[in-house]
């Protein structure tokens, strides 16, 4: 199971790949990667969690790919050209990322988290999911629409 980062959650996806997790009350999206994933294993987590971005009006994201390998060519881009400008578009705006513990993982990381801070996203990239969460609690309050 994946370490919550708070008591209230719902699970909103979970297979044998990875867990995703929103926590209401700090409109945050948390996925934990269980083990490598590409193609479209990855593109449906990433997709569960834009969605929930629009219908939620989340802006935070903790993602743990401490447990993910190199992305592929093909990940990378589709991760650029679809799913970052789509996550973006549903009010993405900050993004704490527990980085692989592969080096070449955490290289190929770099086009999709270039591109997201292009795209205005603030960023930081971490080793310890604690950080991550203390980063992301140092940003404004999420705002609740209205």
């Amino acid at each position: 199971m994946t370490e919550l980062l708070y008591p209230k959650h719902e699970v909103v996806f979970e297979n044998v790949y990875a867990t995703l997790l929103y926590y209401p009350d700090h409109k945050l999206i948390h996925h934990k990667f269980h083990r490598p994933l590409q193609g479209q294993a990855l593109h449906d987590v990433l997709n569960a969690g834009a969605d929930l971005l629009a219908e939620r009006k989340a802006t935070k994201w903790l993602s743990d790919d401490r447990n993910n390998a190199q992305l592929t060519s093909e990940d990378a881009d589709w991760a650029n050209r679809e799913w970052s400008p789509r996550a973006v578009r549903a009010g993405w705006k900050y993004w704490a990322l527990v980085v692989p513990e592969e080096l070449v993982a955490r290289f190929s990381m770099r086009r999709p988290v270039d591109r997201a801070y292009e795209e205005g996203l603030r960023i930081a990239a971490f080793v310890d999911t604690q950080e991550a969460k203390d980063w992301l609690e140092s940003l404004e309050p999420a705002a609740l629409p209205g």
